[in-house]
This record gives structure tokens, C-alpha cells and sequence, in this order.
């Protein structure tokens, strides 16, 4: 059963003035003296020990001890910030004695009143008025403990992410690119983030999201090579009904749905040129153009973009432009292929293992001295992508230990008496139900593709897709 009691401490040395207050509250059920203390020292004292006890202070302004007002107030809020505080004090103030009332507030005062009712003698203030003042305080200390609440697990839940979005490794190469995620996590500032295909440039863009003072805000991925040319003003701005033909009802475009939060626009070199403009407009005014809308719409975007290509080469072949490339490129980060920072392989190959048995249900294996160097001293053309689709790979073979040539046929390099075929060896007391194999396999061999692209579209071509059903695809798989 809640308990909806509404526990008081009240602060107060004269008997007079205490006996006011209690006579004032008697017929109330729900509202409780829980304590009566006759200096600042006492409460306080009396908080330390019990900080989530009390709901509601009452207090004399002028309380005996040289501990009180303003300076009583501000030690109170500061052993628990939700407890809300009624301020009643002899002093002759007047209606429009704004300064006072002002200092009280910003102090943490929730409510004051002056001592003297028409009943002087049996009650405090106006009797009404001061229980409606502990209700309001009493409610507004619930509302707020339940914000925080919300708050801690809404902050608990982005550590979650973080942690499993955490970028592996400590080369000096990485260790630059976690410095700039932190540096620029506290700005608003556009930034772009640049480095060869599947070096995990938006893994990079969630951190700076998560570490943001937006974290508690939509983050919206969109790559820009995935949304068909003639859509992308509508999936990025969005329509009202009647716009164009088959626009039966209003929607939402990603700007809006990203609005307060961030958008990422990987592939942004896929952007194109019609709709460039728009997104500029974003960037320079915050307002985006919606299909059918006579009025702009205000949106609070921050905008990071990724590319693997050299977009001032494109701005030269004005093939992307100018104006929009600067707008983009406030701060940049440049994210390293596995080639410069060998050092971080293994680490990453023993993440992704863990990471797969636990989806695959099966246990970690060894990996042989020549498999390790072999791992380290791989070109990885398809950088970490590809190191992930080695490691599911090795997970299929079922075994215990990982050997050099297992790694090699893994990686599709071929040696003598290897076959060209990864070998796939099932165990006769775990027989998986097909869907699972199959599941399996479409990941692996997507991931495979994928290594061997340098972008989702060309990725999308190899396997005869079209770039929408690639990205579908890919988001089913857990693969975006």
C-alpha cells in the first residue's frame, strides 16, 4: 500500500508560534509533524540522518541559533534538493515586497507567509491557504522526485549504450580520434568524419551524440547512399497530405524527428545536388523546406556527416558544393584503417568473438601464436568491417582452436591445400532450426560483400539490390 503521508519537519523556537502550526494541520490526516526543532543546527542535524525522511520544512524566517533565513535554506536544498521548504516569518511585509519574496526564491523557498491570521491566537496565517501551500509543496516534491527518477534512467541507459559502443583499442592512433570525440561532444558545432570504408566512422558519430548535451534526444542515422535519389526531400524534410499525388497523410521527415537531438548523414558525397541547397539552409537558418508547407519549420539540429571520398576533390569537379562542404566541415576527425593501428587487432578480434558466441550461443576459441601474427601483420583492406566478418567466420567453424590456415581461409587468402570456400562444421548434438543457419549465413556473407566495397551502394550493386533493400536488409540483420 502507498503511503501518502506528507511527513513535516518544522523548525520553530517559539511555543506559541508551534502550537499554531499544529492546530492548523490537526484535521488534516494526510499531513504529519513528524519533527519539531527549535534551531538550524537541530534540522540540519536532523536531515543528515534521515534525507529522503521528510518531505515538507516549514520554518521560521528568523529562527534562534544565527543559523536561519536565506543561509538555513540554501544548507537544507543542499542535503536533498527535493525537499520543499515554507517559509513563515513575524515580520511586517507588505504585498509588494518583491525583493524579499525574490530572495526567498532564489534561496530554494518553495512558498512564505506572514505569521499573523485573522485567528492570531489558534492558527498560522490563513488556514486554507497554508495547507493548500503544504498540498502544492508536497506534489511539486513528488513531481520532481519522479523526474529524477526518469532522469537516472534515462542517464543509466545511455551508459548502457556507450558501453556497448565503446570504440576498442589504445594505439595513439585511436587515442586521438577518443580525444576529439570528447573534445568535440561539447559543442554544437557540424562535424565531419572522414577515413576509408568500414573504419567505423559512425560508431564515432554515436559517441559524440551519446557524450553530448543531447544525449537524452533522438539520434538519427541516414545513409545518403540508400534513399533513392527522387525520395530523399521527402524522407529528409517530409510532406503534408495533399502535397503531391499519393501523399495521402502528413509525415514526419527525419530533420524533424532528429529535431533537439542529431542527425548523421553517412555517405553525404551520395547527397544530391538538387537537394544540397536545402540542407544548407538547415546548417545556415535551422529551417527546413517541408513538401506542401507555405511556412518554413524551425528545427534544432546538430548535423554530423561521414564520407570515404575526398569531397574537395568533388567541390573542384562541382560535383558537390562549395558553400555546403565548409558548413559540414567545422571540425573534423579522421578515423585510421587497421593499418595504422595494428597494434589494436587482436583487441578488436577477441571483442568480436565474445561479442558473436554470445549471439551464436557458443564458446570463445583459442587463437594459435601463427593465427595472432597473421591477424596483426593482414593488410585488411575492409579494416574493421571486415575483421568482423572474419571473427563470425571462425565462430561457424565450431572448434576450439583457431589455427593459421583456419584465419587464412577466413580471410579468403589463399594457401596451398586450402580450399577457396569457407568450411562450415556443424555438431551433430546442436542442431540449430534452419532459420538461424540461415540468418547466420546472410549476415556473414553480407558482411562479406560489404568488406569488399568501399560504400553500402556499391555493396548494394554486387548483390544485385537495390540500395533501399540493402539498407532494409542490413537493419534486420542488426547489421546498421
Amino acid at each position: 500500500m502507498i503511503d501518502n503521508t506528507i511527513r513535516i519537519l518544522v523548525i520553530e523556537d517559539e511555543e506559541f508560534d508551534v502550537r499554531r502550526i499544529l492546530n492548523t494541520v490537526k484535521p488534516f490526516e494526510k499531513i504529519e509533524i513528524s519533527e519539531i526543532v527549535s534551531s538550524g543546527a537541530e534540522a540540519l542535524n536532523l536531515l543528515n540522518a534521515r534525507r529522503d525522511f521528510y518531505d515538507v520544512v516549514i520554518m521560521d524566517f528568523q529562527i534562534a541559533g544565527g543559523l536561519m533565513g536565506e543561509e538555513l535554506i540554501g544548507e537544507i536544498k543542499s542535503i536533498n534538493p527535493l525537499i520543499q521548504i515554507i517559509v513563515i516569518t513575524k515580520m511586517t511585509i507588505h504585498q509588494t515586497d518583491f525583493d524579499f519574496a525574490n530572495r526567498l526564491i532564489q534561496a530554494g523557498a518553495f512558498w512564505f507567509c506572514t505569521k499573523y491570521p485573522g485567528d492570531i491566537e489558534n492558527y498560522i496565517y490563513q488556514p486554507t491557504d497554508f495547507i493548500l501551500s503544504i498540498v502544492n509543496a508536497y506534489e511539486k516534491k513528488e513531481l520532481e522526485s519522479r523526474h529524477q527518477d526518469s532522469t537516472l534512467k534515462l542517464n543509466k541507459n545511455i551508459q548502457n549504450i556507450l558501453k556497448k559502443k565503446r570504440i576498442i583499442g589504445e594505439s595513439p592512433a585511436i587515442e586521438q580520434v577518443k580525444q576529439k570525440i570528447q573534445q568535440f561532444a561539447s559543442t554544437n558545432a557540424s562535424v565531419l568524419i572522414y577515413g576509408k570504408s568500414g573504419t567505423g566512422k559512425e560508431l564515432v558519430a554515436t559517441n559524440i551524440h551519446y557524450l553530448s548535451n543531447r544525449a537524452l534526444e533522438n539520434f538519427v542515422p541516414i545513409n545518403c547512399g540508400s534513399i533513392p535519389r527522387d525520395l530523399i526531400e521527402s524522407e529528409l524534410f517530409g510532406f503534408e497530405k495533399g502535397s503531391f499525388t499519393g501523399a495521402q497523410e502528413s509525415r514526419l521527415g527525419l530533420f524533424e524527428r532528429a529535431n533537439k537531438g542529431t542527425i548523421f548523414l553517412d555517405e553525404v558525397s551520395e547527397f544530391p545536388l538538387p537537394a544540397q541547397s536545402k540542407l544548407l539552409r538547415v546548417l545556415q537558418d535551422g529551417q527546413i523546406d517541408k513538401i506542401g508547407r507555405k511556412k518554413s519549420y524551425e528545427v534544432n539540429v546538430r548535423i554530423i556527416s561521414a564520407t570515404n571520398i575526398d569531397l574537395q576533390k568533388m567541390v573542384q569537379k562541382k560535383e558537390f558544393r562549395e558553400d555546403l562542404f565548409y558548413r559540414l566541415n567545422v571540425l573534423q576527425i579522421y578515423v585510421p584503417s587497421l593499418q595504422e593501428r595494428r597494434e589494436d587487432i587482436l583487441a578488436l578480434m577477441m571483442h568480436f568473438l565474445n561479442q558473436y558466441a554470445i549471439d551464436m550461443s557458443c564458446s570463445v576459441p583459442q587463437l594459435t601464436e601463427n593465427a595472432r601474427n597473421l591477424l596483426e601483420n593482414h593488410d585488411w583492406p575492409g579494416n574493421v568491417r571486415q575483421l568482423q566478418n572474419v571473427a563470425q567466420r571462425l565462430l561457424f567453424l565450431n572448434t576450439e582452436s583457431v589455427t593459421h590456415s583456419m584465419v587464412a581461409d577466413a580471410i579468403g587468402i589463399k594457401t596451398e591445400g586450402s580450399s577457396e570456400n569457407l568450411a562450415y562444421h556443424f555438431d551433430r548434438d546442436h542442431i540449430k532450426p534452419l532459420k538461424d543457419i540461415e540468418r547466420h549465413f546472410r549476415r556473414a556473407y553480407i558482411q562479406f560483400v560489404r568488406g569488399l566495397s568501399k560504400t553500402d551502394a556499391e555493396a548494394a550493386q554486387m548483390l544485385d539490390l537495390a540500395p533501399p533493400n540493402f539498407f532494409r536488409i542490413c537493419k534486420e540483420l542488426k547489421l546498421k
